[in-house]
């Protein structure tokens, strides 16, 4: 009986079926591998980080401390899934640590002395390299920094136009020509040797500290805003340093800045080439003297055509910069560390 089947006879004898029961156990075997190897890479809720991300504040960056015990990225600022807290004995929880380089110390005695694994550190400064000293001692320290630098991994400026409807322009009274704000002059910088040159040609109104003529805080924008230009002079020149002398004194306050800092295509990343003077624009200070006192209504209100379209936003407040992080975190580079902190931030 030719037909009969063997004895012994097994599906497996089959040609193809054993391949193919083989390919199907070699397949489950590298996707059971996959999830073994990386159990970060799973799919939905395994793959994400766990909320709420807790920020560690080492020592908060102002003299004041404010309350953020409560959810305060979430009410203030409509970021979920951000804990912020200043309590040091909850390092071992922390997913990142922020150290303000105003409270470090040349030594490492204040950090902490181990890093968890997956922890990262970030370094936060809103001087200038000028400004900023013993940077060597934080070499191969932080993973991520957080500056007013445009390529920083956290980018925290000092303020920012933010697109309005309002189509409307508003100038304040006008009573004087040149104002200018200064708490600590030293003769040995850029901006006291530009004022010296340019008060030859034109009186210039000194408010501050440096003139013994200090402004409280409610009256800083009225009496600035009484002037048709101020002097957005910053203490230091470097790359995308353009602080509150810009954003509040001069724009929020309603005058004309007339700015001394980086070269004017780096102010034209922040706000329009038409918004403000640049010193650099004029051969001479006796030029841009003679230009400021001969301008007449209708160039000067071009000036402010800005407002139609933008309106300032100011970042005053740590608690909206630190809850930035939480917003920034998904694209971070995670086991990155700076090995030259110092060139990083002179460059």
């Amino acid at each position: 009986m030719p037909w009969a089947l063997p004895l012994r006879w097994s599906p497996w004898r089959r040609p193809g079926v054993k391949a193919l029961v083989t390919a199907g156990l070699f397949v489950t075997t590298l996707w059971n591998l996959r999830f073994f190897l990386n159990p970060s890479k799973g799919s939905g809720e395994e793959s994400k980080h766990r909320e709420p991300l807790m920020i560690l504040v080492w020592e908060w960056p102002s003299k004041q401390v404010p309350n953020i015990s409560r959810d305060v990225c979430r009410e203030l600022y409509s970021i979920t899934g951000c804990q912020l807290t200043t309590e040091q004995q909850l390092l071992h929880q922390a997913d990142v640590v922020v150290f303000p380089h105003s409270r470090l110390q040349p030594g490492r005695d204040k950090l902490p002395k181990e890093r968890l694994p997956g922890q990262n550190w970030v370094w936060v400064s809103l001087e200038s390299p000028s400004n900023t000293r013993a940077l060597a001692a934080w070499n191969k320290t932080f993973n991520w920094v957080m500056t007013y630098r445009q390529d920083s991994d956290i980018f925290i400026p000092y303020g920012k136009l933010v697109p309005n409807r309002s189509a409307t322009v508003n100038i304040p009274a006008k009573t004087n020509l040149v104002s200018w704000v200064i708490s600590n002059y030293h003769r040995t910088q850029k901006r006291a040797e530009v004022y010296k040159n340019l008060s030859r040609y034109l009186h210039v109104n000194i408010y501050g500290k440096a003139n013994n003529k200090p402004l409280c805080k409610d009256c800083l924008l009225s009496t600035i805003s009484k002037s048709k230009f101020y002097l957005a002079f910053e203490n230091s020149i470097h790359r995308d340093y353009i602080t509150e002398k810009l954003w509040r004194n001069s724009l929020l306050a309603g005058t004309v800045p007339v700015v001394l800092g980086p070269p004017r295509a780096n102010y034209e990343q922040f706000i329009p080439a038409d918004s403000f003077i640049h010193v650099n624009d004029f051969e001479s200070l006796e030029e841009l003297a003679t230009f400021l006192k001969t301008m007449n209504s209708s160039r000067y209100r071009q000036f402010f055509a800005w407002q139609r379209r933008f309106s300032v936003k100011l970042y005053t407040d740590w608690r909206e910069r630190i809850c930035a992080i939480c917003t920034a975190y998904p694209r971070l580079p995670h086991g990155h560390l700076y090995p030259d902190l110092q060139s990083w931030f002179n460059s």
